[in-house]
């Protein structure tokens, strides 16, 4: 008799799962997500930590896990919460295949693909494998003073920088792939993703760029400067922010809002496009104009849409 040939066997497949469990919320659209995961034959990964504020029973369905080295098998990670959740998330796929979904517990929640109403929707394109991924560009900062590399970091959203002392305007001089663009005193100055676009430098006035759009954003905030305009660079620009000297408590450095570093008098802060991506699980097929008015609620009232002509 010839021998049976080998069975493959396909690798289990996983999910790790991070929740604002501090939601009431949370818990309820958590609990869903385990069960329809585990009624479907998906391992689902979880901190202790998270997993406690689940029912005993509940417990039981999940895998508890430390955060170092659970992505790295894991096929993806989703997020239950706003967007600080979602950012948080991204320090642990960013650079890896492991893709990244946000369901919205929050407010406006961009970063999400799906609200809290669809979660069981949600959980079933997953275990189809019915989605696609959608690669989105971060940044690389630096400060530098006196030669000395004083902190190196990254953001999805943005890098801003900042005034350390409420009571002070904060005097900066930026320029662009190393020539000198303007200098001015304010609050500060931030440089975006098209991603970050509709966060903290939406606020601040920038545009609302397009996801597809490759650009970096710079986008002075509260200037006082006769020019002092939001600007849409290359995507390839170094942007450079210089703390002038004299500015005795000089600035501070923020990433993605998430986290921080001094920028002293003198420092020099310098923002360019990173290597590493993170990937977005996408579901809808929508344009981006679709998101943009549900989000924000836009009135789109009277609008007829592109009208067919007739010709010979």
């Amino acid at each position: 008799m010839s021998a049976d040939p080998a069975v493959v066997t396909q690798p289990a497949r996983s999910v790790l799962v991070l929740a604002h469990t501090g939601r009431p919320e949370a818990i309820t659209a958590l609990t869903k997500v385990v069960h329809r995961f585990h009624e479907a034959g998906i391992q689902t990964l979880m901190t202790s930590e998270e997993a406690s504020a689940l029912s005993v029973a509940d417990r039981g369905l999940v895998q508890e896990c430390d955060l170092d080295g659970a992505v790295a098998g894991a096929e993806m990670v989703i997020v239950l919460g706003g967007d600080g959740t979602i950012l948080r998330a991204a320090e642990l796929v960013r650079g890896t295949e492991t893709t990244l979904l946000g369901v919205n517990l929050g407010h406006v929640g961009f970063l999400a693909e799906a609200e809290r109403e669809e979660i069981v929707g949600t959980v079933a394109r997953v275990v189809a494998g019915d989605y696609r991924v959608e690669e989105r560009m971060t940044l690389d900062v630096s400060v530098v003073h006196d030669g000395e590399l004083l902190a190196s970091s990254w953001a999805v959203n943005e890098v801003s920088v900042e005034k350390a002392n409420r009571e002070r305007m904060l005097e900066l001089v930026v320029d662009v792939d190393g020539r000198p663009l303007s200098t001015f005193g304010g609050d500060g100055v931030i440089a975006a993703t098209p991603t970050g676009s509709t966060a903290y430098a939406f606020s601040a006035g920038g545009p609302v760029v397009w996801p597809e759009v490759e650009a970096l954003l710079v986008v002075p905030i509260s200037a006082h400067a006769l020019f002092a305009r939001p600007l849409v660079i290359a995507p390839n620009s170094v942007v450079g922010v210089e703390v002038l000297p004299g500015m005795g408590d000089g600035g501070v450095l923020w990433c993605d809002g998430r986290r921080t570093f001094a920028a002293p008098a003198g420092a020099r802060v310098e923002v360019r496009r990173s290597r590493q991506t993170i990937k977005l699980a996408r579901l809808s097929s929508g344009v981006f104009t679709d998101r943009l008015v549900a989000k924000f609620g836009l009135p789109v009232s009277g609008w007829r849409g592109p009208r067919s002509t007739q010709g010979g």
